[in-house]
């Protein structure tokens, strides 16, 4: 009999991003003091300042019960779920133990679960992946060349002047960076005037491989 993730949906789904799902971090409960066998705990996620959602805990002897409620969307009722994840310890260089969950799912050693769907699993599990992993060649080039005008102390966006070198940089470090940052702008400069093409053709009604409307 298969368990959570079993079958053709063993990895629930489409991808998402981790930045859309909602995390578990044990590293940040043990800071945090509440991984105390026989006690309870209460963790909230927040958006712009504003509580989104919330989960319960009670920790036993190897193993943290979560109690929360879910609702999917295309279900009416809320549903209250206890779902038990055991954790494991790992010896740290300086001594102390350090724990991971063990995920639900796959059995992986990780040290964040994550909830988009019903029940908590690893990354790998609900095929998560970062924003960055599903932008565009020339959306990453523009936030690449954003990320070098705000070391340079340029103004944001790669349509406006550039700022000169800052003071005390190195000509040999400034130049680099000019270089990457003109590399990347054009990249992402092409990358919309590609997109302005396929959106002509999509209107003039004609693919890609025929000729340009006038």
């Amino acid at each position: 009999m298969g368990g959570i993730g079993s079958g053709r949906h063993g990895h629930y789904g489409a991808k998402s991003t981790i930045e859309d799902a909602r995390p578990l971090d044990i590293r940040r409960l043990q800071r945090a003091g509440v991984l105390i066998s026989g006690q309870c705990f209460w963790w909230q996620w927040t958006v712009s300042g504003r509580a989104a959602a919330n989960i319960q805990g009670r920790v036993e002897a190897d193993r943290v019960v979560l109690v929360y409620r879910h609702r999917s969307g295309n279900e009416d009722r809320w549903q209250d779920v206890q779902q038990p994840v055991r954790f494991d310890h790992t010896p740290c260089t300086y001594g102390g133990t350090r724990r991971w969950w063990i995920c639900p799912s796959c059995g992986r050693r990780v040290a964040v679960l994550y909830g988009p769907g019903k029940l908590f699993a690893c990354r790998h599990c609900y095929r998560l992946v970062y924003a960055s992993q599903r932008e565009a060649e020339d959306d990453r080039a523009r936030r690449q060349a954003e990320k070098i005008r705000r070391r340079l102390g340029w103004p944001a966006g790669i349509a406006n002047p550039d700022g000169g070198k800052p003071k005390g940089m190195h000509w040999s470090t400034f130049e680099r960076l000019t270089s990457a940052h003109d590399a990347c702008a054009e990249a992402s400069l092409a990358g919309v005037v590609r997109w302005l093409a396929s959106m002509k053709r999509r209107q003039c009604g004609v693919h890609d491989d025929a000729d340009d409307c006038h």
